[in-house]
């Protein structure tokens, strides 16, 4: 194979806001909704730098200070939504 097999990712600028995918099935929780009606999405964070070719250092917020920061870019999505319709980060738990 002589493809590149990393070219189908999407690549962000700094300072771009993104959406981070959420696992229903690790805990997080929001509305106290779990499972199918979980939120796919959370966010929209700052992206600071891209780290290698695939990964994206982000700005989080205090209360996410336990969650690492850099994360794979198949776990981005990009945010296209008006920022006053943004849920609140007292409304998710992690």
């Amino acid at each position: 194979m002589s493809n590149d097999l990393r070219s189908w990712f999407v690549t962000f600028p700094n300072g771009d806001r993104v959406l981070l995918k959420v696992s229903p099935w690790k805990g997080v929780i929001r509305f106290g909704k779990r499972g199918k009606l979980s939120p796919r999405y959370v966010g929209p964070f700052e992206i600071l730098k891209r780290i290698g070719p695939v990964a994206y250092q982000l700005k989080l917020p205090d209360e996410l200070s336990g969650v690492h920061d850099v994360f794979h870019v198949s776990n981005l999505k990009k945010c296209l939504s008006d920022e006053t319709l943004i849920v609140p980060l007292e409304e998710i738990q992690v």
